[in-house]
Order: structure tokens, then sequence, then C-alpha cells
């Protein structure tokens, strides 16, 4: 088996009804969601009128009008009562947190077959949908290697079952260092509202709409996009196990120092992978990425800087 699939216990689904939705949503997230349809997926933001990232998203229609939010569980709750604020004047509204749909990671060079396998179809193209009787794929990179598969009710168990016949269960941090090579950087509590989309390269990875007019935020991401430049972008980066030396594991929020006292950046994703490597995503300024770059103290473990696979701008 040359493909992997893990259960994503650590997202969720926010559910928005109703004929005004797309309209509402409009307003308010950094996507265009004049492009969403039942299938096509839209990657997106939501800001804080300052324009820091709340949350990030993946914008899916499940129905005509009935659309849902994938996003980190630990950030539905506060994204919900965010947007219920301003929900109130359209003809739109929050659904009950419904869990009743399990969400699965499944990823590598087999994944597009063994999923064809499991489920007869899937898409064929970045953020492409393919929906079935009790199910939801999305393809989420451009290669077709990496998939989120959203099963609802009693049929995940035995969707699952299907899948594990060509694909074999990994644990969830596989798939979260496999999101960090691809340099696609997640929102965590302990990041919500701290950056704006280019210290994260949301800019350069597809999340923000430069076209789409106003949205909470957009003035402010819209000048630093024309007429100015980030002091902090995002880098891969790498660690070992034994170069932290019993310290604290890296995790999102942890600041990062370079030969001063006063922090240069900041972990923005941390998962360890295959032989105890920590594969990070982290935001720094431009000096600091380039005097190295060290987790939680002048004097700690210096990260070992990788390359991202997508071009950003010096």
């Amino acid at each position: 088996m040359n493909c992997c699939f893990t259960v994503l216990d650590n997202e969720a689904l926010l559910h928005l009804e109703g004929p005004d939705t797309l309209t509402f949503l409009q307003g308010q997230l950094t996507c265009d969601t004049r492009k969403l349809s039942s299938e096509q997926a839209l990657p997106g933001l939501y800001c804080t009128p300052q324009g820091r990232v709340i949350c990030d998203f993946l914008l899916l229609q499940l129905a005509p009008g009935h659309v849902a939010l994938r996003l980190r569980s630990e950030l539905r709750a506060d994204s919900a009562a965010t947007l219920a604020k301003y929900i109130v004047f359209s003809k739109s509204r929050l659904l009950a947190d419904d869990d009743d749909w399990q969400l699965v990671g499944c990823w590598g060079p087999g994944a597009a077959s063994a999923l064809r396998g499991a489920f007869g179809e899937v898409p064929g193209g970045q953020y492409q949908i393919s929906q079935g009787e009790g199910r939801v794929l999305v393809q989420t990179d451009a290669g077709g290697e990496m998939f989120e598969c959203l099963l609802q009710g009693a049929q995940a168990g035995t969707l699952l079952d299907r899948l594990q016949q060509d694909a074999s269960p990994a644990a969830r941090t596989a798939w979260e260092a496999s999101l960090i090579r691809a340099g696609v950087p997640r929102i965590a509590a302990a990041t919500s509202g701290e950056f704006i989309p280019q210290m994260l390269n949301y800019d350069l990875t597809g999340q923000v709409s430069f076209s789409k007019g106003c949205y909470t935020g957009q003035e402010v991401i819209a000048r630093m996009h024309y007429r100015g430049k980030p002091k902090r972008r995002l880098y891969l980066a790498s660690l070992t196990q034994g170069e932290l030396a019993g310290g604290d594991p890296p995790a999102p929020g942890l600041a990062l120092y370079s030969a001063g006292e006063q922090s240069v950046g900041t972990v923005v994703n941390a998962a360890q992978g295959e032989g105890g490597q920590w594969q990070l995503l982290v935001t720094a300024t431009r000096e600091g990425a380039t005097g190295g770059l060290h987790l939680a103290s002048p004097a700690g473990p210096r990260l070992a800087l990788g390359e991202l696979p997508y071009p950003v701008p010096q």
C-alpha cells in the first residue's frame, strides 16, 4: 500500500443555511463565494476588522442554500459566535453543532486509486469535489495525492472499512506533517487573531481573493498587498528530537529568537514525523531567518530551514 489514512478528530464543520448564506459570507470571508459550487470547494480565511486571521477553513456546499466551513474544532465555537453577531441581518442562520460527520485524511501516491476503489470516483483537481450518498471527497493538493473525506452518519464505518482495503491507517501527526511539507499553515487557538494573511503566505496559496470586493479586514489586507511588504513570511523548518535535548516540544504560538533578546518569529504548526524528526511552519522576519532561528530563546535549539514548494517573493 502506498497511501495512508487517518481520522481528523481535530477538525469540525460549522454549518450555515438560508437563501442569503453566500451573500452574507461574501462580506465576511476572504474567498469569493460566487465561485463555490457542489463540485468546487474554496479555501479561505475569516479575519478581524484589523485583518488578523481568526481561522482558516475549507468552504463546502453540501446542498442548495446549505454550506459548511471545515475548520479546526477548537476554533468552531469562537468563529460561530463572531459570525452570529452579523448574521442576524441576513436570511441565513447558523445551525447547531453537527457531529454526525467524520472527517478523514487520505494521502500518498496511491490515494486517488484507493479512494476510487472505496467510493467509485474521485475529484480531478485541486479543491474539486465528488459527492455521493453519505460522503464528500475533496482533493486538497494540485498533484492528486492529498484528499479530505467527509463521511456522514452510520455509513462512515462501512466506508472506512472499504478504504482500509487499499490504504494503511496512520497517526494523525503523519497527516499534519504532510500539510506542513506542502506549506499549508493551519490556525490554532494559540495563534488565532495574531497574524495578517501575508505573514502566513495565504496571499500566495489561494486563500485570499484580491478582486472580490469588500469583506471584514479587507482594507488592511489589500493595503499590505498593493502598497506594503510584510515584515514576516512563512518558512519551512525542521528539528530533530535529539536537538530538543529534553526541552518542551515545539507548539503553535511558541516564540522564536535570533541573536537578540527580542522575538523574531513564531511557531505556526509543528508535527513529529518518522524517526523523531519535527516538521514546522514558522513565521519570521527575513533578518531573523537569515541570522538563524532558535526555539524558545536565543540559546534554544536552532531550526534547519527548508524550501517551500511554491515561490515566495523576497
